[in-house]
């Protein structure tokens, strides 16, 4: 084995201008920033709002909403309460918050509207190749049979009256890794509103990122895309307000083995990383959407994705695919175009 596993550099880059801004008799408008490490990356906020104070405190308090979620999610932590529904729903059933409960459920319907490509309980195949650890490893035949006999959405029941979850049998595993960074951004926004910004970036981990707003004299917030084969480079710039943006890329993570790449995005239903597509950039209107779309859309690849495309409402999408010639291409699904992206049309 060779190479390791190994991170990218993150492949959004914001563009935004840093400065405070005046304009039309308004107050002026003060520029701060955030950033902290939570759910296992960086979480950065940029912002503008009139009052230097109660703005620095709205970012630190959207920070600890990520803070939040993660305590709620990870399932690195044994003390969070979705590790201790990986523990005991083999067992029995379990009662959930509702906040979880109803995430997991939303989850596993994002799940069947997209034909199981996106699932979360995908964790023992994640196990199998080693990403949970962070080692890598190719797992052997029967290794790979054992976490799929674990793998499936038919294999975690939810009762919503007594709103309680069980799965199958124990060795079924959620791993939210997929959605939850999304759904931290969400509920980041959401704290800023309540604060009274309405301009801010956020950008989880630099893969999913949300425009409130726009910065002052601007019609958004300017994200730039990585190339996905060279991130020394751009493949793009894309303007984002009140949109959610995520990308998900085969080469983020992976570990060499015998001369053969292994990407971290698995097909949970073959049970082997997905291969085809080196990344899938999507725009949708929150970041949970655009989170557990591109991962779907990476399994899928293009012309299979075409079939569930339109189960979603207002969703754009890019993939990047490798070509012999360029070393990449861009193609989009249907009508919808990222604008900024130089995505040509698919057949």
């Amino acid at each position: 084995m060779t190479g390791g596993l190994r991170l990218r550099l993150p492949r959004l880059i914001t563009l935004a201008g840093l400065c405070c801004a005046v304009g039309g008799g308004r107050p002026a408008l003060h520029h701060h920033d955030a950033t902290r490490l939570s759910m296992g990356c960086a979480y950065a906020i940029e912002a503008y709002g009139p009052d230097p104070r109660g703005t620095s405190r709205a970012l630190e308090e959207a920070l600890d909403e990520v803070d939040r979620i993660d305590r709620l999610m990870s399932h690195y932590r044994a003390d969070s309460p979705l590790s201790a529904i990986n523990r005991e729903a083999g067992r029995h059933a379990l009662t959930v918050e509702r906040e979880l409960f109803d995430f997991i459920a939303s989850a596993l319907e994002y799940g069947r509207q997209t034909g199981g490509a996106f699932d979360i309980t995908v964790g023992p195949l994640v196990k199998a190749w080693g990403f949970f650890g962070g080692e890598g490893r190719v797992p052997t035949g029967e290794a790979l049979r054992a976490a799929l006999r674990h793998v499936g959405l038919s294999r975690v029941s939810l009762d919503r009256e007594t709103r309680t979850i069980r799965f199958e049998s124990p060795g079924v595993e959620l791993d939210l890794g997929g959605i939850a960074k999304g759904y931290a951004v969400d509920r980041a926004v959401a704290r800023l509103r309540d604060r009274g910004i309405d301009a801010a970036l956020l950008s989880a981990c630099g893969s999913t990122l949300y425009g409130l707003g726009a910065p002052p004299g601007r019609d958004g917030w300017s994200v730039a895309i990585q190339d996905p084969l060279d991130p020394r480079r751009s493949s793009g710039a894309v303007e984002l307000r009140d949109r959610a943006l995520s990308i998900a890329g085969t080469s983020e993570k992976f570990f060499e083995s015998d001369g053969v790449r292994y990407s971290h995005i698995l097909d949970p239903r073959s049970g082997l990383p997905a291969q085809g597509v080196l990344g899938v950039v999507v725009m949708a209107d929150t970041g949970t959407m655009a989170d557990a779309l591109d991962t779907a859309f990476v399994v899928l690849g293009p012309d299979r994705s075409r079939g569930y495309f339109g189960k979603f409402s207002g969703v754009a999408a890019c993939f990047l695919l490798p070509e012999a010639d360029r070393g990449w291409t861009s193609v989009s699904i249907g009508e919808s175009r990222i604008p900024g992206l130089a995505c040509r049309a698919g057949p």
